[in-house]
């Protein structure tokens, strides 16, 4: 199992680089949002063909990982096309000036190859795993994850997706649909899908040391690249936000709290 994920990593940080280089071609450090959903794609099949003879199970875990990872980097790209380098990057490259060229081999794309393989271990656990390929409680429970979490995060950027389309919304901010019950329904349903993907793991021997994998993406999301960095500047860019986060859940879906004003809210970028 080590040398297989030994390889995965080995396989996902040269995809990372060629992306990379893309980059410099497109001067767009953007890019590397797109790869990150395919990265697990392109790993659960690696581990599926160094598993054998795939179970039942093992076969619709690489769907749904398949399923959502398209999905989510088809989703990405459109939304990005023709809206030149995300915030984000534009800023390390103004900061680091000439030297972003190989500056984001390192903290950009280096990092996400290596935090695709690092999050991957539930997918190598399930594919790996020895077994007579009889389903579980375990396997159920993932599956209903999965669909939850994937039904609220599709719905909620297609939300967002739409309602950014119109030119009559331009600098306006969503609030309803899923948007009015969290203020970042999509990060919600990511992590959701995520203790899915560790559910599957946990009907295979060894598979609670995993649950780290799905643990570690909750944090990400609600602390370090999702919601604390959106939510940060937002509140410098839309003071009536302010008020939106006053009546509606940051975000598990809840009831909204009454207001007397208007609601004002700002979808969650990828």
């Amino acid at each position: 199992m080590l040398e297989t994920f030994l390889l995965g990593g080995a396989g996902v940080l040269i995809l990372a680089v060629f992306v990379w280089l893309v980059s410099l071609w497109r001067r767009d450090a953007g890019i590397v949002d797109v790869f990150w959903g395919l990265g697990f794609v392109v790993l659960v099949w690696f581990y599926l063909g160094r598993g054998g003879s795939p179970a039942p199970h093992q076969l619709l875990h690489a769907t749904l990982v398949t399923l959502w990872g398209v999905r989510l980097s088809g989703h990405i790209f459109r939304r990005n096309r023709g809206r030149g380098e995300d915030y984000r990057y534009a800023a390390m490259r103004a900061h680091h000036g000439p030297r972003f060229w190989w500056v984001s081999l390192f903290t950009v794309f280096g990092l996400q190859a290596a935090l695709i393989a690092l999050l991957s271990t539930p997918l190598l656990v399930v594919q790996l795993a020895p077994g007579d390929g009889a389903w579980s409680v375990w396997h159920l429970l993932g599956l209903a994850l999965w669909l939850i979490g994937f039904s609220c995060e599709a719905v909620a950027d297609w939300q967002l997706y739409g309602f950014q389309r119109r030119p009559e919304n331009r600098g306006r901010v969503l609030d309803r649909g899923l948007w009015r019950i969290s203020r970042h329904p999509n990060y919600f349903g990511e992590a959701v899908l995520w203790w899915g993907y560790g559910a599957f793991a946990l009907a295979s021997p060894g598979g609670l040391w995993t649950l780290g994998s799905p643990l570690i993406m909750t944090i990400l999301l609600l602390r370090v690249s999702g919601v604390a960095l959106l939510e940060k500047t937002i509140a410098t860019r839309r003071p009536e936000y302010r008020e939106y986060v006053e009546r509606t859940s940051a975000f598990v879906p809840w009831f909204p709290k009454r207001s007397q004003t208007p609601a004002v809210a700002e979808g969650s970028g990828r």
